[in-house]
């Protein structure tokens, strides 16, 4: 059967991109400027940083309570109330004097911000044949909001402060409701039964599809390796021989945008059947990243090309393994999306966490060790995948 053409214009799905990239971009600012979290509540870094796990703990049972609700209810109100929700939280975080608030709120703000994985799965079922670019351009959108994050927060907190970072994301949230508002269609929903079942039939598509499992442990493993190195890579550059402020660390995100942009091709590649050898590829890239940065964390050009390499791993898998999972059923597209960005999100934060024990313990060389271990299994992962299909 020949799928249709896509009901989405250019327009659309540039702006779902962008909106997108807006909300999950929220738990990621604070990475390049904890150090100055920290000093505003007399805190050690490493204690600070449990915001950014706490993010993307609320990310995953957001992903897990909220976004298959996309399957039940109209798509387009969800995000809005979202949204909404969001734009409070991003508010409220400006006005706290306690840190354990902020742990609170990072946790909310990651629960709200999955309007982002609501956004994907309606992309997808409003694309027909052109599923794959589709979602490439919405993952770039995501891909780039996390990275943008960190450039963004660097400089707003140089030129003011931290909280005035949250509140600019608050106007940016507001622009992103009068985007869905106006330009979204409402999309029916597919799911008469109970919100009960609704959760236990997203549990149901693990044992439904082998594939879906074998992709959403790969995605975890390999977004951990991301966060881990992203987190971490904070406090290596603010000690010897760097020394580096927040707003210079925030310009590393730049160089992993140009692995971001890598993903529309991507999506093209996967939607002509080529997404095994890109896997297999993107996990040698994301090895070499690792190892690079592992042997020589002293030299700027081993952090420069680790940024590069990590990136464009990480996100060439995520990509291929997005457009893969929206073609198992259709009818099904949020709560498969729910388990696999569940597993991905929850990669993250288990992740951050792995990486922040790991310089507490040994420092760089701890993390250095552990995303290299890492890189390796989902390099396996790969070779076991080709060796099976072959």
């Amino acid at each position: 059967m020949i799928e249709e053409q896509s009901k989405l214009s250019k327009v659309q799905v540039l702006g779902m991109a962008v909106v997108a990239g807006i909300c999950v971009s929220n738990i990621y600012y604070a990475q390049p400027i904890l150090h100055q979290i920290a000093q505003t509540f007399n805190v050690s870094e490493s204690k600070m940083g449990i915001m950014v796990g706490l993010g993307q703990v609320g990310y995953g049972a957001g992903l897990l309570t909220l976004v298959p609700l996309g399957d039940k209810v109209n798509r387009k109100n969800l995000i809005l109330i979202l949204l909404g929700i969001l734009f409070c939280i991003l508010m409220a975080i400006g006005l706290v004097s306690n840190y354990y608030f902020i742990f609170l709120f990072s946790l909310l703000l990651g629960l709200t911000a999955v309007a982002a994985q609501v956004i994907l799965p309606m992309a997808a079922e409003l694309s027909g044949n052109e599923k794959g670019k589709n979602v490439g351009i919405i993952f770039t959108g995501i891909l780039v909001g996390i990275l943008m994050a960190r450039v963004f927060s660097g400089y707003i907190s140089e030129w003011s402060n931290w909280k005035m970072v949250y509140y600019i994301s608050a106007g940016f949230t507001i622009f992103s409701l009068a985007f869905v508002y106006f330009k979204l269609p409402s999309v029916k929903p597919t799911f008469k039964e109970s919100y009960f079942k609704l959760i236990s039939s997203s549990f149901y598509q693990l044992k439904r599809f082998p594939q879906l499992r074998i992709l959403a442990l790969m995605g975890g493993i390999a977004f951990s390796i991301f966060c881990s190195f992203w987190t971490t890579l904070t406090f290596l550059l603010v000690e010897k021989p760097y020394n580096y402020s927040s707003d210079t660390i925030g310009l590393f995100g730049m160089l992993g945008i140009a692995g971001a942009l890598v993903a529309p091709m991507i999506g093209k590649a996967s939607d002509k059947g080529g997404s095994g050898k890109t896997q297999l590829i993107a996990s040698v890239i994301l090895l070499a990243g690792s190892v690079i940065i592992f042997l020589f964390p002293s030299y700027l050009i081993s952090i420069i090309l680790a940024v590069i390499f990590i990136d464009v791993g990480v996100q060439s898998i995520q990509v291929t393994n997005v457009a893969l999972i929206y073609r198992l059923d259709q009818k099904a597209n949020s709560r498969i999306n729910t388990i696999y960005m569940t597993s991905y999100f929850a990669g993250g934060a288990i992740g951050t966490f792995i990486g922040l024990k790991c310089w507490e313990t040994g420092g760089w060389h701890y993390v250095g060790i552990q995303l290299v271990v890492f890189s390796l299994i989902v390099f396996l992962m790969n070779i076991f995948k080709a060796v099976k299909s072959n």
